[in-house]
């Protein structure tokens, strides 16, 4: 079984990584290697989550059997076989156990063929402590694949003896000089993306692995390590393709699952995580690229449909839209640029760790449909009272309102897993409640992000005028959500009673 933690590295920081006095007194030793993927042509392995490699180090040729993946933030856990085979044209799969085999099942073996490669030069460093033992390895080179090729800078740092929280140890002090970043894909998921197998998509919503009677608190951690899954899953894909908005859509989603599962401790007896402020913190820094997201995907092309509309029919003036597009660009740069700080990296770091290491309460071993209950009748009970005599409520009120369904979806979301079909209905009542007081706040939002855009001509501020009186007409149409949504819902079967 491999354990290990990676960690991508700007190559300008090479040099300061090699010098962290972690390391500068442990002699590196240093070896180039190649390794070769194997896979079908239909890519049947990868399908699986298998990743099959010769790779030649030392004079000879190593073959290795990665099962399926399971990560929590930057921890990797996976199982592994490795063995010494004659040479690197084809696996020897007479040499695998029979463990390892079942997993190929199916597959035809003579198929199985090279698929890309990776050529890196490997530095490493033996770091040891009272009871534990782990490798750190620097990897520089690159993965090849159709004639095209990408760069490797990695940090990976493998459990050898111990446990796991050891490399959580020997990460931080290793960002305490060192930027690393989150880097939850293998080389082989890299190279599989490289040579068109794979296309990078946004992760949404993870499953949390839940089993038959497990204790709340059980069910707690696999609630958080599902969202920090998803959270690690999608930064390679915002950091590099940032004008796919999902990617910032399914972060956040992810940092609310977390921020919600922080709050949700109190009620397991635990104090709140000391992560949940940086958390808040992080959440708040990436708001603006995400409302900038909303204005551009949503809102605008609305606007710019009303104003083209017969009774209008006035476009808008070039300067304006470019104006729109470069301010919703530099913001989601910003937020990138946030994501690559040490800070975030830490962050996960220590949710991972905190996770991995979560002692039980008196209150962790309760029955977990008694605790979810407590938890969804106190905000449902919540939600009720903000919504009594609902067509009658102010903007104020029906603000209130919006929040409270918010809290109560959080929740329901986390735990509809414990609960399976039966939570859809009420979760799709509650959605479509929650979708349509968004409406409203999405527009009014819209009209605080105009208002701070700089006015630098006279026809540059009026046509910003114009699309604030648009959105503000637009908002004040559905000031009035219709009481038959609400009513809906609070018609619906509550799942977990």
């Amino acid at each position: 079984m491999e354990i290990e933690l990676k960690l991508a590295l700007h190559p300008r920081h090479r040099t300061q990584f090699r010098r962290h006095p972690l390391l500068n007194k442990i002699t590196p030793v240093q070896h180039p290697l190649l390794s070769i993927y194997f896979d079908t042509a239909k890519f049947d392995l990868m399908r699986r989550g298998i990743a099959l490699r010769l790779r030649y180090v030392n004079n000879r040729w190593i073959q290795t059997l990665k099962a399926e993946t399971q990560s929590v933030g930057a921890l990797t856990n996976r199982p592994e076989w490795e063995i010494t085979v004659t040479d690197g044209k084809h696996p020897d799969f007479s040499a695998l156990p029979p463990i390892a085999l079942d997993l190929l099942a199916g597959i035809k073996l003579k198929r199985i063929m090279p698929v890309f490669t990776t050529e890196f030069q490997r530095t490493t460093w033996q770091i040891e402590g009272e009871q534990t033992q782990a490798e750190v390895a620097l990897d520089n080179g690159n993965i090849y694949a159709n004639d095209v090729s990408s760069d490797i800078c990695e940090v990976e740092i493998e459990l050898k003896s111990g446990t796991p929280e050891f490399l959580f140890d020997v990460a931080m002090q290793l960002l305490e000089r060192v930027p690393l970043q989150v880097e939850p894909r293998s080389k082989a998921e890299r190279g599989y993306i490289l040579s068109g197998a794979a296309t990078p998509a946004p992760v949404k919503a993870i499953q949390p692995m839940i089993e038959k009677n497990q204790s709340a608190g059980n069910v707690w951690n696999a609630i958080l390590q599902a969202a920090l899954m998803q959270l690690s899953a999608n930064i390679p894909g915002f950091l590099e393709n940032a004008h796919d908005t999902e990617y910032l859509h399914q972060l956040r989603i992810a940092l609310r699952r977390l921020h919600t599962g922080a709050r949700l401790a109190k009620s397991l007896g635990r104090a709140i995580p000391d992560w949940d402020q940086p958390l808040r913190q992080l959440m708040q820094a990436l708001n603006p690229a995400r409302d900038w997201d909303v204005f551009q995907q949503e809102i605008l092309p609305a606007v710019l449909t009303t104003l083209e509309s017969p009774t209008i029919n006035t476009g808008i003036d070039d300067a304006a839209l470019v104006l729109l597009q470069d301010t919703a660009a530099l913001v989601r740069q910003q937020s990138q640029d946030v994501l690559r700080k040490p800070e975030f990296t830490r962050l996960v770091l220590d949710i991972g760790r905190g996770l991995l290491s979560a002692t039980p309460a008196e209150t962790w071993q309760q029955e977990v449909k008694t605790w979810t209950k407590a938890i969804l009748d106190k905000r449902w009970e919540k939600l009720c009272k903000s919504c009594h005599g609902f067509a009658k409520l102010n903007a104020s009120k029906r603000h209130k309102a919006r929040i409270a369904a918010k809290k109560l979806r959080y929740v329901a979301d986390a735990f509809a897993p414990i609960y399976g079909k039966r939570a859809n209905h009420f979760i799709a009542a509650l959605a479509a409640f929650q979708n349509e007081l968004g409406y409203i706040n999405d527009r009014v939002i819209g009209q605080r992000l105009l208002h701070k855009l700089p006015r630098k001509t006279a026809s540059l501020g009026f046509e910003l005028g114009r699309l604030s009186g648009i959105l503000e007409s637009s908002a004040a149409q559905h000031a009035h959500v219709p009481a038959a949504l609400w009513q809906r819902l609070a018609r619906s079967k509550l799942f977990w009673r």
